[in-house]
């Protein structure tokens, strides 16, 4: 991807992430972006020297997760599907992994939890 290809401000929040990841405020961090910053997003994370995954979303999207080894292992394992196929019970360690307000957590993972016990 040549310079003039890459809009810095759609590119604001991936980097402000890195930012924040680097500094500690984050442990791993998810990052929906379209696929022509892939190779700008992948290259920033390689030389960072930042462990990623890239699961496509669709034909124009992809999710990037990076953050800590050890964050990074575990969605190699869990995310193996679409996010909105997860479990509940993977959708709540993802937020968790995530850093998103546990409360907030909670309750989506029981809203989620009712839905599917009435629909089997």
């Amino acid at each position: 991807m040549t310079a003039p290809d890459i809009n810095p401000v759609e590119l604001k929040v991936f980097l402000n992430h890195i930012y924040e990841y680097k500094k500690g405020v984050r442990q791993m961090v998810l990052y929906t972006t379209n696929r022509k910053y892939e190779a700008f997003a992948v290259n920033r994370l390689k030389s960072q020297r930042i462990k990623f995954v890239i699961q496509p979303v669709d034909e124009e999207r992809i999710n990037l997760f990076f953050g800590k080894a050890e964050c990074i292992n575990a969605i190699r394992l869990m995310v193996t599907r679409p996010l909105n196929l997860l479990t509940p019970e993977e959708d709540f360690i993802l937020g968790a992994m995530l850093g998103y307000d546990i409360c907030a957590q909670c309750k989506r993972y029981c809203t989620r939890k009712a839905r599917r016990s009435v629909s089997n």
